[in-house]
C-alpha cells in the first residue's frame, strides 16, 4: 500500500467517524479532517473530482464549525447577564410590520419566537410597550400547551425577525450546550419578568398605603 492510499484510508476513516457523530461540533471537525486529508489524497492520487469537491467542503465546513462556536459564545455570555438575544440574528428572517398587525394573539399555539428590530409593540392585555431589541414569544417554547398568554400587536411601523420553534430545536438538539445555555437564558428572562411585576405590585400597594394615611380636608 502507497503512501497516497494511506491517505485516502485516513480520509475514509474520517468521513466514517463524521457519520457516527451525535452532536454538530465534533461533527464539523471530523468533516474538515476528512476534507483535508481527501484533498491530499486527491491531489497526490491525481483525483480531481475528489480534489474539486472536498476544497468546496473544506470552507463550507468551516464556516459552519465557526458558527456554532459563535453560538455557543454568546449563548454563554447571555447566559451570564445579558438578556440580549442578538446571537440568534444569523438564524432568523425578516418580517416587515404595519401598525395594526397582529404578531400573535392570546390563546394560540405558539411556534416562533421574535426579535423586534425596530418601530414598537405592545402586549395588549398587559398593557406593555415593546420597544426595538426585546425579544417576544421566546417562553412559549417552555409552555405547557405551547399557547399564547398575551395578544401582541406593532403599535408603530417596524420590522421583526422571526425563527420558528422548530429551528431552535434543531439548535437545541445540535449541540448540547446550546440548548443548556437556552434554558438557563430563559429561566433568567422569566425571573425579570416576575421581579417587574413583584416591582409593580409593591408599587401599587404603596399607593394604596399612602392614599388610605392621607389626611381629609
Amino acid at each position: 500500500m502507497t503512501w497516497v492510499e494511506t491517505l485516502g484510508y485516513i480520509a475514509a476513516a474520517c468521513t466514517l467517524a463524521t457519520y457516527s457523530m451525535k452532536t454538530m461540533i465534533p461533527l464539523r471537525i471530523s468533516g474538515i479532517a476528512a476534507n483535508c486529508f481527501f484533498i491530499a489524497f486527491g491531489f497526490f492520487g491525481a483525483i480531481y473530482p475528489t480534489l474539486i469537491l472536498h476544497v468546496v467542503l473544506l470552507p463550507l465546513n468551516a464556516v459552519r464549525l465557526y458558527q456554532m462556536l459563535q453560538l455557543i459564545r454568546r449563548v454563554r455570555e447571555a447566559s451570564e447577564g445579558n438578556l440580549s438575544m442578538d446571537w440568534l440574528k444569523p438564524f432568523m428572517s425578516r418580517r416587515r410590520c404595519q401598525k395594526g398587525d397582529i404578531l400573535f394573539r392570546k390563546g394560540d399555539v405558539a411556534d416562533r419566537l421574535f426579535y423586534t428590530v425596530s418601530g414598537h409593540f405592545q402586549l395588549n392585555e398587559i398593557d406593555l410597550d415593546i420597544g426595538h431589541g426585546q425579544v417576544i414569544g421566546e417562553l412559549g417554547l417552555l409552555a405547557p400547551g405551547n399557547r399564547r398568554t398575551q395578544t401582541c400587536e406593532c403599535v408603530e411601523e417596524g420590522e421583526a425577525l422571526v425563527i420558528s420553534y422548530d429551528s431552535v430545536r434543531q439548535l437545541f438538539f445540535q449541540n448540547p450546550k446550546f440548548g443548556f445555555y437556552f434554558m438557563r437564558l430563559a429561566t433568567q428572562r422569566l425571573f425579570s419578568d416576575v421581579r417587574r411585576l413583584e416591582q409593580t405590585l409593591e408599587q401599587k400597594a404603596a399607593g394604596v398605603r399612602s392614599s388610605e394615611f392621607k389626611p381629609a380636608k
